[in-house]
């Protein structure tokens, strides 16, 4: 989540430090002391975690907390499968990529082979933000342009290049003179045209950069649209927006950082759910269930082409711990069925949130797949009028209440749903439980 989202719905106050128990006052001195005011923290009541294991985390009381928003930690907090593996590779070996070793090989190939692209290679970063400036280096590099095309609110990291194409940075970080932005496809409020408006959109970016003498080099788009709200509907509008932005000159970028590895439950990738093709597919978060490992895949022929002038190297990119934790995730992935977990506990998660829907009149769409849903909070249900304070103190009401959930959208108002693989019926209704108190005493 941006920094703009948390300062709308979801950040402390230092100035409500004296509100905090003693043991927090005094870590929050610190922590400020040492860290500085660019640290933020969640909630009008920070937790101080201490532990965690599978969907929950845990403060220095013992008390549990349902975390129904970190997807870092994608197949459970300190799996012991994940931890077993960081282990065994750190008493081995762990170096850089510029020796043979078999395990970042291995690792590619298992990558490459949930893509089911033909004629693509690995490149390994160490943060999705790493990965998304690299895929822009690829691009410019290899169309020869510099315009870029991002949705609206979109956040795709912290680097000076992707920060200027992270409209949900907000004012302080303004986009670059290169970029263009076009709203998500948002099927709430558009109904059947969010597609096609959304495809006239990306071509009338495309039109607008080359009337300024800007060639395109690449539509960026996170495949769920997470950061403007959730928007996984229509499927099929980003193949044809890919369409649109080669006939162009420039290369599709399907950003999986937040969408990819089995969360949207139907498929391993948020752009398979489109049948989309991408030229290039950047990934993190998940990848080492909070290790920091990332990376992208692009077509072998840009990496070739790109490596004809520069040489990338990545100091811990792809180094043999990194990759034990990616290659575990994996196998965890596979062997608890956990993509079949997302599709069928997310199905259930998402028709219980639409029968509180029928008793609220804040929810105004419930949308999303899997384990990526977008509940939008609304405070007239015919005039559609976000509801972002009122979202506000939903996210702050499931804290009380133990449960640890975001919110999303240029106006904060939708609630981000993006539990972790592991998540299951019993921790629906949980959830479900204490959202329909919290809507109650709105």
């Amino acid at each position: 989540m941006s920094d703009k989202d948390q300062r709308m719905v979801n950040a402390f106050d230092p100035a409500a430090a004296s509100t905090l128990a003693a043991r927090e006052q005094a870590l929050l001195q610190r922590r400020q002391q040492s860290l500085g005011a660019a640290y933020r923290l969640f909630y009008e009541q920070p937790i101080h975690v201490v532990r965690g294991e599978g969907v929950h985390l845990y403060d220095p009381d013992g008390q549990a907390y349902l975390d129904v928003y970190n997807n870092v930690a994608s197949v459970g907090h300190s799996h012991p499968r994940v931890v077993e593996a960081i282990a065994r590779q750190a008493a081995t070996l762990n170096t850089h990529t510029r020796y043979l070793n078999d395990i970042v090989v291995d690792y590619a190939e298992r990558l490459l082979a949930t893509l089911a692209l033909d004629d693509y290679q690995m490149v390994f970063t160490c943060t999705g933000s790493e990965a998304n400036d690299l895929a822009l280096r690829l691009a410019w590099g290899v169309t020869g342009g510099r315009g870029i095309i991002v949705s609206t609110h979109a956040y795709h990291g912290v680097t000076a290049s992707v920060a200027e194409c992270s409209p949900a940075f907000g004012d302080g970080v303004p986009l670059g003179m290169h970029v263009r932005t076009v709203a998500p496809p948002d099927s709430y409020r558009e109904g059947e045209n969010a597609g096609p408006r959304f495809l006239q959109d990306v071509q009338a970016a495309i039109n607008e950069l080359k009337r300024h003498g800007i060639q395109p080099a690449a539509l960026l788009v996170d495949t769920l649209f997470t950061s403007d709200g959730v928007f996984a509907e229509p499927a099929g509008c980003l193949a044809q927006a890919a369409t649109l932005i080669r006939a162009a000159g420039g290369l599709f970028i399907a950003d999986e950082v937040q969408a990819g590895f089995a969360r949207s439950g139907s498929h391993f990738w948020g752009f398979q759910r489109h049948g989309a093709i991408p030229d290039i597919v950047t990934m993190g978060k998940p990848m080492g269930n909070g290790h920091p490992v990332a990376g992208l895949a692009a077509r072998s022929d840009i990496i070739e082409a790109f490596s004809r002038k520069v040489r990338y190297f990545n100091t811990f990119g792809g180094n043999p711990v990194s990759c034990a934790a990616g290659m575990a995730v994996l196998d965890i992935i596979r062997d608890e069925e956990l993509q079949e977990n997302a599709r069928a506990t997310g199905a259930l998660f998402k028709a219980g949130l639409l029968r509180l829907a029928q008793q609220h009149a804040w929810i105004g769409d419930v949308r999303g797949s899997g384990f990526f849903l977008g509940v939008e909070m609304v405070s007239h249900r015919q005039h559609k009028v976000p509801a972002r304070q009122e979202t506000s103190c939903i996210v702050n009401g499931l804290r009380q209440r133990g449960i640890l959930i975001s919110a999303t959208g240029p106006n904060g108002n939708i609630l981000k749903v993006r539990p972790q693989l592991v998540f299951r019926p019993e921790h629906v209704e949980q959830f479900l439980t204490a959202l329909d108190e919290v809507l109650q005493a709105l």
